[in-house]
């Protein structure tokens, strides 16, 4: 028997394939990550069977457990929305039936990150997707200056109180598509740059976001005095010198360190020129 994995409706009950249905009314077991939630879907469309709660918190523990089982039943593994592994729990146990010899089978269906991409009016041509951006400092600086160099469309899974944020560390012409409450009732996709979206989020929005980027706007490393020019243009704008450093690296592919040091420098050479202008007069 196998491991069915059974993509579910992002928002849309609508969305669900008439074979996805069948699969799950013919599982012996459905793996899924809120039982809460999962249950509701099947109360909808009037399916009872057994749930087993499977997540981040407990994958590693149950997916030797659940591969055994799907040897002699079939389990259908299911995530909250969209389709199980893209940025959700699945891997450990698709991994395990793998190495099992369990047979595995992948449906098609709904992906949140696949509808914004179309929706976005990007190019679709070479696509890198991210899923959710990371927290941390330096390996968020690194995607971003690598969305500055690359010329491939981006898809971000990011949170409505991010948003913002995120829109201003993206180089402030790279246009941009950000996909909100997709299929739901509230749904909304904005077209624009990331410096209009900036402004556009800076108050925060609500609900599940897409954020879709293309990148390689900043294909040359700029000289010495564009950098310049733009990091001063943010320090005027109320940046720390530091913070301006950043956005600049990322918007010219200079380094950090380099775009601070010339800020600095830069700076020190014009006061020491007014100085100088002060005392000859």
């Amino acid at each position: 028997m196998p491991l069915v994995i059974v993509p579910t409706p992002i928002g849309n009950l609508e969305d669900i394939t008439l074979r996805a249905l069948r699969t799950l009314r013919e599982a012996d077991l459905i793996a899924c990550e809120d039982t809460r939630h999962t249950g509701r879907l099947l109360a909808h469309y009037e399916i009872k069977k057994p749930l087993a709660a499977y997540h981040e918190h407990n994958e590693e523990r149950l997916a030797p457990e659940l591969a055994e089982k799907a040897r002699t039943a079939l389990v259908a593994l299911v995530s909250d929305a969209g389709t199980p592994l893209v940025s959700d729990p699945g891997y450990r146990l698709l991994r395990a039936c793998i190495e099992a010899g369990v047979e595995v089978e992948a449906l098609p269906g709904p992906s949140a990150a696949m509808t914004a991409l179309v929706a976005s009016g990007l190019p679709t041509d070479t696509v890198v997707f991210i899923g959710f951006l990371s927290r941390k400092g330096r390996e968020r600086e690194e995607v971003l200056r690598r969305l500055g160099r690359e010329e491939a469309t981006f898809v971000f899974f990011d949170s409505p109180h991010r948003l913002a944020k995120t829109l201003k560390e993206l180089p402030a012409g790279a246009p941009v598509a950000v996909c909100r409450e997709l299929t739901k009732l509230h749904e909304e996709v904005f077209r624009g740059t990331a410096g209009e979206g900036a402004e556009r989020y800076a108050e925060g929005t609500r609900g599940e976001i897409v954020l879709v980027v293309r990148g390689g706007t900043e294909k040359e490393p700029a000289d010495f005095e564009e950098v310049v020019e733009r990091a001063r243009a943010y320090v005027e704008r109320g940046e720390s010198p530091s913070r301006a450093a950043a956005r600049v690296a990322r918007e010219t592919g200079r380094k950090r360190g380099e775009v601070y040091d010339w800020l600095v420098d830069s700076n020190g050479q014009r006061s020491a020129g007014r100085d100088q202008q002060e005392s000859e007069s």
